[in-house]
């Protein structure tokens, strides 16, 4: 029997053929990979929402005097749970460590922070999150609908939002957008 290999940790690039919408041109950080399933935050589809306007219709104090980073929609499913990726340099009350120097944050504290400026500017909330049952995502890597990456804190803090799909997929030395749009298995 073939060893289970996590891809906890490691960025999928939507293949420019999927075209599902909460998907098409999507980068994801996978935070949890096992044989029950994985769970994943998209990285790179912001919302009509920035982060100064969510915490003020939270009612949580706000002492920017502009908006913070756009939100991000993470993913269809519970869309109405926010998750915050950050910088690993401060863990709050429900952080876990997703790689040396990055985490994912859901309790409000770290929330309270952002809205005090006591948190870097390499922060950002997603609502939602993507999930697949077990064997769903190893299937879908079959088909040929993902590549992956390692996880890379710069294409996360230091890529603009709308870049990361592009500048993901550069690091694997080829024009995403060269692909073709039907696959096959050898």
């Amino acid at each position: 029997m073939k060893e289970f290999s996590s891809l906890k940790n490691q960025l999928l690039i939507a293949m420019p053929g999927l075209r599902d919408v909460d998907f098409c041109q999507s980068v994801t950080l996978i935070c949890e990979h096992n044989d029950e399933g994985a769970m994943g935050i998209v990285i790179n589809h912001p919302l009509e929402l920035s982060t100064t306007e969510l915490l003020e219709h939270m009612d949580i104090p706000c002492s920017q005097s502009r908006n913070l980073n756009p939100v991000l929609a993470g993913g269809p499913v519970q869309t109405d749970r926010g998750f915050v990726i950050h910088r690993a340099e401060k863990l709050w009350k429900s952080s876990i460590h997703l790689a040396e120097d990055i985490a994912i944050t859901t309790s409000s504290d770290i929330l309270h922070a952002m809205g005090r400026q006591e948190v870097s500017d390499d922060a950002f909330v997603a609502l939602g999150y993507a999930g697949w049952g077990p064997g769903q995502l190893e299937q879908e890597l079959l088909a040929n609908s993902w590549l992956n990456i390692p996880l890379e804190a710069g294409i996360l803090f230091e890529t603009d939002i709308e870049a990361r799909w592009n500048k993901a997929a550069n690091s694997l030395g080829f024009d995403i957008n060269q692909l073709s749009y039907f696959c096959g298995n050898a």
